[in-house]
């Protein structure tokens, strides 16, 4: 099959759960005067993720003590929820984070937004995960024409992905709505009700949406995993601020070592990472995710250190060929010095370095 979409977003990719929760205290981080590895004080580390499958890495991390474990008596964790990419986002640049898993898209927008100062990605997280699930009456890209087609926001990863996807097979969308196909942005939890009740056609979404919307009787039209090379996307990558990893290096080896511990425990003991998964969402929500509904998406997903840089790029190339954001330069975006170092001192094989 010709290889084209591309990557999950990730900015997307979430379940109807509260917004910004936090775990820990409220103090902001250190000055950069304060040194990670036994300076003239404490640090405190607000790292955010999406309660969700595929931020499985960091919802774990955070549920099993982890992260806490990794990064010891010397630094606070605080951790922060998020529904949706540019929140999470607003919260690095305002300061308010500094650490945060989040998808491609977002990923490129704050890099570019900041001129490539504001952050880098220190690790993959997850891979895959992503499907366009349509009405049984649909079979083709054909049968697609004058449908409407749901993705979770405009310009998201899953809106890039389906607009390039159609573009490549010889349909159009336009950013209002209009086209061949009807492009109809909105959030996950609606997507489920309003193609229950009929008023989408189908819907290019993350899981467990995929799972949601096949359980509500839509069938995989196009699994995205099809469409990469050796089936692999990024779709949520770990990111740091900048100005926090010049400050507190060792702090950021920590929560390396802390992401690389959490993966080995999500495919090492999937069931446990599964229960963890659904008490976590559980304690943020007020209603745990069904463990039936995790483990009908997990096959799905692939729970990877490496962040598949090359996937980003691709992901960058598609939305700049729809028309949905600008050429960007990449350079400087991944830093994998810690990765490598955790992975090699583990005896693991190292990843190549964009």
């Amino acid at each position: 099959m010709r290889r084209l979409p591309w990557r999950r977003l990730a900015s997307l990719a979430t379940l109807a759960v509260v917004g910004a929760a936090t775990l820990g205290t409220a103090a902001a981080c250190g000055d950069d005067s304060e040194s990670a590895g036994g300076g003239s004080g404490p640090v405190t580390l607000r790292l955010g993720y999406f309660p969700n499958i595929t931020h499985a890495p960091a919802v774990v991390g955070v549920e099993k003590g982890i992260f806490a474990e990794k990064l010891g008596t010397g630094v606070t964790l605080e951790t922060k929820t998020f529904n949706a990419g540019p929140a999470a986002i607003e919260a690095i640049f305002s300061g308010a984070l500094d650490a945060t898993y989040i998808g491609p898209n977002p990923t490129v927008n704050a890099f570019s937004k900041s001129k490539g100062e504001a952050v880098r990605v220190v690790s993959g997280a997850a891979s895959g995960g992503v499907a366009l699930v349509v009405k049984p009456g649909i079979t083709s890209v054909e049968h697609l024409r004058g449908r409407k087609i749901a993705t979770p926001q405009l310009g998201n990863t899953q809106d890039v992905a389906i607009r390039h996807w159609l573009k490549e097979k010889g349909l159009t969308t336009t950013k209002e709505g209009g086209g061949d196909v009807k492009i109809i942005p909105q959030e996950n939890a609606q997507t489920v009700e309003t193609f229950g009740s009929g008023a989408i056609d189908g819907a290019w979404v993350p899981e467990p949406f995929v799972s949601r919307l096949v359980n509500a009787g839509g069938k995989v039209l196009v699994d995205e995993r099809d469409l990469w090379p050796d089936g692999k996307f990024v779709i949520t990558n770990l990111i740091v601020s900048t100005k926090f990893l010049k400050a507190h290096p060792d702090v950021v080896k920590k929560l390396v070592e802390g992401q690389v511990a959490a993966n080995e425990f999500v495919n090492g003991k999937p069931d446990e990472a599964q229960q963890a998964i659904s008490d976590h969402i559980g304690k943020i929500s007020g209603k745990p995710l069904d463990l039936k509904l995790i483990k009908q998406a997990w096959p799905t997903l692939e729970f990877t250190n490496d962040p598949i840089a090359s996937s980003l790029k691709t992901g960058l190339d598609h939305a700049v060929a729809v028309g949905l954001t600008q050429p960007v330069s990449l350079d400087g975006l991944y830093d994998l010095t810690y990765l490598n170092e955790v992975l090699k001192g583990q005896g693991k094989a190292e990843v190549v370095q964009p």
